[in-house]
């Protein structure tokens, strides 16, 4: 795959994420998901997408504002904000209502015209102090 080639299947997908659409067709058949420094990892198209709606459409109503695309032939990486509301239970929080705001970055692999691998990279930590109300630093210090 060219890298306009590439380019053009990250854009189509980022398109149907935003509109929460079909994204899993753009995923190959063993595509694999990790939320990178937890146990939070998907394998095959099903499973990957609605890991993807669990964070989203479920714990969270929530998008990606994306800020950079970089695209290569086999890759591609995106920086974006995560940004939406705490809507159902996160890793043991309950709903808060909280809006948050979270940095974070995805790699991907790509392969023909489809997403191999998806590897996201999140702060948790400041994740989850905005959905408990408390400051990155507070979180980081506090006994897990």
């Amino acid at each position: 795959m060219s890298a306009e080639q590439a380019r053009e299947t990250l854009r189509q997908y980022a398109e149907a994420l935003l509109a929460r659409g079909d994204y899993a067709q753009f995923f190959a058949d063993d595509v694999e998901f990790s939320l990178i420094g937890t146990d939070q990892h998907a394998r095959g198209r099903n499973e990957v997408e609605q890991a993807i709606r669990f964070m989203h459409e479920t714990a969270f109503d929530a998008r990606p504002e994306i800020k950079a695309i970089v695209v290569e032939e086999h890759a591609a990486a995106v920086e974006a904000d995560f940004v939406g509301t705490h809507t159902a239970d996160f890793a043991g929080e309950a709903a808060t209502g909280r809006s948050v705001r979270i940095p974070y970055s995805v790699l991907y692999d790509l392969e023909g015209h489809k997403i191999k691998a998806l590897r996201i990279y999140m702060p948790m930590d400041a994740l989850l102090g905005q959905i408990r109300g408390t400051s990155r630093s507070e979180v980081a210090s506090s006994p897990a």
